[in-house]
């Protein structure tokens, strides 16, 4: 998409054409895709995979069916580029393929029969899912804990951080594999000085960030409610989008690929970019508020300020963008998540914050009698 963008840069109807028309034909495609070979494919899968280890059957949610619709549909909801996430689609698969796995491994067939060892199993998956999505397997583990507020056995401690480090290290080996990195490393690596990475001082404004996230979150849960109450009471909208089961889909993504054409709105919330790129440059280790910029520093900066808006315009315009729309598309019928959109939000927010910080305190906080400049 980005590539049809550029090339046809002497026709703006062309390219508005070329960036719309790809999100919604994947978006079609995925909801349609979904909806003939597996409709339990549909969402995020935490809440299934929750009510499956209380107890519930849920039929068809843990077949081979539903793992392909949830792979492709995945698939062509991450590559249309809407602010939709991962992260509970790849627990629902990996769910899926260990209940898989027991099946088909006839030496695990009689232990996996047993209802708490199948929930332990389950467990286990659920934090491989979230190793494979971001890399961290203790982060996996304490999901798995989560999932299974009501009862979790101590015993699956080692299984579920075995099985976790297993899934990373894999996710990680795949991208040097696949030429996308030389060795192992972190998703997002950061370069802060070992010396002073952050002063005492500082801690308070992490705090501040952390209760003004909190309550940003519970704002986008009371909306998302609100969005949805509407829509199903709504008779009108029901009747019109009841019509025909694409129109709810290609209405959503062609409306927020048009507000990220980069030409139009999206070039105040930083249209141009993907998610690993906008994420990656809102971790860049440097000012973007300061005077003289390197050229690296510039095709970094130039994505979230245009000659008539500075980066604090960009940066409010990403956090709004992503969030209100983030909403709509997670009541999209397709395979997707929304903790991704929610981390890159509270990115987009760090960055402002440490940008006011860096032009409020430009000589750096004192602490000891050392002045430590601020790294946003």
């Amino acid at each position: 998409r980005i590539w049809l963008y550029q090339d046809l840069t002497s026709h703006t109807a062309l390219q508005f054409l070329a960036w719309v028309s790809l999100p919604v034909c994947l978006i079609l495609f995925s909801a349609g895709f979904v909806h003939i070979v597996a409709p339990q494919s549909i969402g995020s899968g935490i809440p299934e995979m929750k009510t499956i280890l209380r107890g519930v059957a849920l039929k068809e949610y843990l077949t081979f069916r539903t793992l392909v619709a949830k792979v492709i549909g995945l698939t062509a909801t991450l590559g249309s580029g809407l602010p939709l996430g991962k992260e509970g689609p790849f627990v629902h698969i990996a769910s899926i393929v260990a209940t898989l796995l027991s099946k088909l491994v006839t030496s695990f067939q009689g232990i996996y029969e047993n209802e708490s060892r199948n929930c332990e199993m389950l467990a286990a998956a659920c934090a491989v899912g979230v190793a494979s999505c971001f890399g961290a397997p203790i982060g996996g583990v304490l999901f798995s804990i989560e999932v299974t507020t009501v009862y979790f056995a101590v015993r699956n401690y080692w299984r579920g951080f075995f099985s976790a480090v297993c899934g990373a290290t894999m996710f990680r080996l795949l991208a040097i594999w696949f030429r996308r990195a030389e060795t192992l490393t972190a998703m997002f690596a950061t370069s802060f000085t070992m010396d002073f990475p952050f002063d005492p001082q500082e801690l308070f404004i992490f705090a501040l960030i952390g209760v003004g996230c909190g309550l940003l979150g519970a704002f986008w849960v009371w909306l998302h409610r609100q969005y949805v109450i509407f829509m199903r009471k709504n008779k009108s909208v029901n009747s019109f989008l009841q019509k025909n089961r694409f129109l709810y889909p290609g209405i959503v993504s062609l409306l927020v690929s048009s507000m990220s054409f980069p030409i139009g709105p999206g070039q105040y919330c930083a249209g141009e970019l993907n998610t690993h790129a906008q994420v990656h440059g809102l971790f860049t280790n440097f000012t973007w508020t300061k005077e003289h910029l390197t050229v690296e520093e510039m095709s970094i900066v130039k994505h979230w300020a245009t000659p008539y808006s500075d980066v604090f315009v960009g940066l409010m315009g990403y956090v709004l963008f992503t969030f209100i729309f983030s909403i709509m598309c997670s009541t999209v019928p397709v395979p997707s998540g929304i903790f991704i959109p929610v981390f890159k939000i509270g990115a987009a927010l760090g960055r402002m914050v440490g940008e006011g910080m860096a032009l409020w305190f430009p000589n750096g906080v004192r602490y000891g009698g050392i002045i430590t400049p601020i790294t946003p």
